[in-house]
């Protein structure tokens, strides 16, 4: 017999489903916010609420909406975070003809697209205030409008005429889209926020399409969009009707509302999930003590629902590990590996073997670091900073100006055998998929001539490709010139300069994106090929390794949190602070003072989603400046009973035998 059938606590939230269905069948319907947390069964519940709504499910008044949907041939719209996530609803879903499953991009463009003078105004206006915003910040300052930012808003200019002169707008949700009138994921969600503030006729043919829209992950959807669609939704009975799905502790884009719940009106239902059936109690235990944790520097509000674990899962093992953050990162990688043996031999699970457990880190530096991939990750990240890492939604495919090292190049890798012998069968299908076939000259010397010199460059290619010293640059170099694919004219330019790349500014130092980007070219072509491959696995999500951004909405058996501020680099997050073994800053304490968001609550949000990705053991690995003053501080927190914490010893570490 099914365990939900015989102990009724695990069916706390079986009423839920029924309470959505009456907002969204009252007369007029009312919109809420699910508060959902970590594991609680949103999906489901989402799910089981559509299914009464179009009339899969028998349900008097949802038939009834049924047959108004129908009627007037339209739908309900479901927006959620990621491709996967559609997938997984539209799965459970069925075929419905009466539900429309999309990733947030994908709904604004069909909103937008086709109304290419409405694209082109809001284009123009958001480049016109981003210009007015650079320069009352340059006017603001002692030294007025240097000449970087002078160079920063004549391309401002620049690319407003460039609108201007666009017919036809171009994009695809699903990936980059390139030529004249293309536009990048973020263009299309601000374009639709600044439209459905300032055109009147895209907010009725949004009501008319779909006057129920569901948002999943409401959290951290875009400011813009979401504050446009609530105004839309009020007053009651306006023609739209909003449910927000989300937990406001999970937020880790601050493209997101800070504290979505204090932004929902009063007049809108608040139905609450109050299970986590993922996780084992030790960890549901853990996740609920951080989350209403007193801290100093802390302004976020500790609202939200105390999470139940489902009553046949009361074990779980949780662990935190704290070294010091002054040894060398390749001791760090070795402690780490003295972590998850500690937790193979505490657990008796084999699971903790080398490769086995998912590792949580901070930052994508940090990934780079533990993932010896930091020189091209670093690279990319001059190239594009907004690209060079893997996002939860699965858009990031890496800088544009990169494609061909990520995608032709890559094919072009798997044609090379270990002795650098070229697969003629694999090269003739790689390129005939980009169309290098078709362009081969008709007359028959012309064209052996041209074999030649492509069966040259690739042999080339692939003698550099076995030799392991090799350079990105080196690699790339016969095969641009056999020019054997079709590659962006940047990249192009950037290898034929031979120049010095510029030095990097210092601390408060401007630099201009043309300075910022040759830099980025000069370290990529001198990068280690190797690791070329190992920043694509990562790019597309395929590494032990991942960031807290990389696996929302993810789980995971087991987990190990590895938080290294020192290697991340950043300065917005710091779980050093949040566990003693560093003292706020001036910042922290005036922002704290102000109400401001602060580096203590950022961290601690992210702590509570790495924590809950768990469903058995966690392992917690804090390298701290200050051991001492953090164990102390851990002691006092109530989070871990003594037995759970360890200290990691000073280099050479031993392995134990369980």
């Amino acid at each position: 017999m099914s365990t939900d059938l015989i102990l009724p606590s695990n069916d706390r939230d079986a009423g839920v489903v029924e309470e959505i269905c009456g907002y969204l069948t009252e007369d007029p319907p009312r919109s809420y916010f699910l508060f959902a947390g970590a594991g609680s069964g949103k999906t489901r519940t989402l799910v089981e609420v559509l299914r009464r709504m179009t009339g899969v499910v028998e349900h008097e008044k949802g038939g009834q909406l049924a047959l108004r949907l129908r009627m007037y041939g339209r739908s309900i719209r479901v927006i959620t975070y990621t491709k996967n996530a559609v997938a997984v609803i539209n799965g459970r879903l069925g075929d419905n003809s009466l539900v429309g499953v999309s990733t947030i991009h994908a709904f604004c463009w069909e909103l937008i697209s086709g109304f290419n003078d409405d694209i082109r105004a809001a284009l123009i206006a958001l480049k016109e205030i981003q210009f007015e915003k650079i320069r009352f910040e340059a006017l603001a300052k002692p030294r007025g409008i240097t000449p970087v930012k002078q160079r920063d808003l004549d391309e401002i200019t620049a690319e407003i005429e460039a609108i201007r002169s666009i017919a036809v707008f171009i994009y695809h949700p699903d990936r980059e889209s390139h030529g004249p009138g293309a536009l990048a994921h973020h263009n299309v969600l601000d374009a639709t926020a600044w439209l459905l503030n300032n055109r009147p006729t895209l907010r009725t043919i949004l009501k008319d399409r779909y006057p129920i829209v569901l948002i999943d992950e409401s959290q951290d959807t875009m400011k813009g969009v979401l504050d446009a669609l609530m105004g839309l939704a009020e007053p009651r009975g306006s023609g739209l009707t909003l449910g927000l799905l989300g937990d406001h502790r999970q937020r880790i884009y601050t493209d997101g509302h800070s504290d979505l719940p204090s932004r929902v009106p009063s007049n809108w239902a608040t139905p609450e999930l109050q299970m986590n059936h993922r996780s084992q109690q030790r960890i549901v235990t853990l996740i609920n003590r951080i989350w209403v944790a007193k801290l100093e520097g802390r302004t976020q509000p500790a609202n939200g629902v105390e999470q139940h674990w489902r009553t046949e899962k009361t074990g779980g093992l949780v662990r935190l590990f704290v070294g010091s953050t002054s040894l060398s990162s390749e001791n760090k990688v070795l402690g780490e590996r003295w972590c998850a043996d500690q937790m193979r031999v505490e657990s008796g699970s084999a699971a903790w073997n080398d490769g086995e457990h998912q590792v949580l880190a901070l930052e994508h530096k940090l990934v780079a670091m533990r993932g010896s991939f930091l020189d091209v990750y670093g690279a990319m990240a001059l190239l594009d900073p907004n690209a060079a890492a893997p996002s939860g939604s699965g858009e990031n495919k890496g800088p544009a100006v990169a494609k061909f090292l990520l995608n032709e190049l890559a094919e072009l890798e798997l044609c090379v055998g270990r002795d650098g012998y070229i697969d003629e069968f694999k090269l003739t299908e790689v390129l005939r998929r980009h169309g290098r076939l078709e362009i081969m000259p008709g007359d028959a010397v012309a064209r052996a001539s041209r074999v030649a010199e492509i069966l040259q460059g690739i042999r080339e290619f692939g003698v550099a490709c076995v030799n392991p010293a090799s350079t990105i640059g080196e690699i790339i170099a016969p095969v641009l010139t056999a020019k054997i694919f079709e590659i962006d004219h940047r990249l192009l330019e950037a290898h034929a300069d031979k120049s010095a790349p510029p030095t990097a500014p210092t601390r408060g130092q401007e630099e201009s994106k043309l300075d910022r980007m040759r830099r980025g070219w000069c370290a990529l072509f001198a990068s280690p090929w190797p690791q070329l491959q190992k920043y694509r696995n990562y790019l597309a999500g395929n590494s032990v390794l991942a960031t807290h951004q990389v696996v929302k909405g993810s789980e995971y058996p087991d987990v190990m949190v590895v938080m290294d501020d020192v290697s991340a680099g950043g300065f917005l997050i710091s779980y050093d602070k949040i566990f003693g073994g560093k003292d706020l800053s001036d910042t922290d304490k005036d922002n704290a003072g102000i109400g401001k968001e602060t580096t203590i609550d950022r961290t601690l949000r992210l702590l509570y989603v790495t924590c809950s990705r768990a469903r058995e053991t966690l392992a917690l690995v804090l390298w701290s400046s200050d051991t001492t003053a953090a164990l102390a501080r851990i002691q006092d927190s109530g989070w871990f009973s003594l037995d759970e914490v360890r200290e990691i010893p000073d280099p050479p570490f031993t392995t134990q035998t369980p």
